[in-house]
């Protein structure tokens, strides 16, 4: 993989991302380990060295503003990242970001290996990759991840109306969520607006990126118990969403 790019470095120094002593370099042995891993395993689409740094590094870290604005309840930030598939945009932000832990929630199986194969060859101590669905995860009284994050990263999940569903219930009470979505976000939040309200999330901002826009809720109330239902539910019937 080439080093980091012109494109790349003038896109986070117009957004005020500056990155320390080494973390370049290890943001190119990630984007290394993910194309190796993708001769084998169908991980990203994307082909192009140079977009490789755009649409999976540099989008990852268009989050650092989000993540800078989040108090932590307690000695370090907690994050999860819903999906995590190929690992973006949560092993570029713990690579950058080592004072925060970060859950990994991913329901296929060699992804999981993968990830946690990345984790292991970059020295990510802060991460923590689970094998499982965000709708056992965050269950009323049985999901063990429910309520205990102060910031929930997701992309490519689905609309927001599914993603609210399954991210919403993980973050503590006042506790952020922050979607990674493309030029359709207004159109999905008009969508999803009764979803929320249903999950006791606000939006409070929405900010535009290079590479797509960064959608935030706010969980303003505890999530009734009935959220996230079960299995597969929220993506065969999103919350709230009137059937054609």
């Amino acid at each position: 993989m080439i080093p980091a790019t012109d494109e790349f470095n003038d896109a986070c120094a117009e957004m005020g991302i500056e990155l320390e002593t080494g973390e370049p370099e290890r943001l190119r042995s990630f984007l290394d380990l993910l194309y190796q891993a993708n001769e084998t395993t169908n991980l990203t689409a994307i082909k192009d060295e140079h977009e490789a740094w755009m649409k999976h590094i540099f989008d990852a870290l268009t989050l650092l503003p989000v993540i800078s604005e989040v108090e932590p309840a307690g000695e370090h930030l907690a994050v999860c990242d819903v999906g995590s598939g190929g690992g973006v945009p949560a092993i570029p932000l713990a690579i950058v970001c080592p004072d925060a832990r970060f859950t990994l929630l991913e329901a296929t199986g060699r992804k999981v290996e993968l990830l946690r194969h990345f984790a292991q060859q970059l020295g990510l101590s802060n991460v923590n990759v689970i094998n499982s669905r965000a709708e056992r995860e965050a269950a009323f009284g049985s999901g063990e991840l429910r309520d205990r994050f102060d910031l929930v990263t997701a992309r490519a999940l689905g609309r927001i109306a599914v993603a609210s569903e399954l991210c919403v219930p993980l973050a503590r009470e006042g506790g952020i969520v922050a979607l990674i979505k493309g030029q359709k976000a207004d159109e999905e939040l008009t969508e999803a607006k009764a979803a929320l309200h249903m999950l006791h999330a606000v939006h409070t901002g929405t900010i535009d990126t290079k590479t797509g826009r960064i959608v935030i809720l706010e969980k303003a109330r505890r999530t009734p118990k009935v959220y996230p239902r079960r299995d597969g539910e929220p993506k065969r019937s999103p919350l709230g969403v009137k059937k054609a």
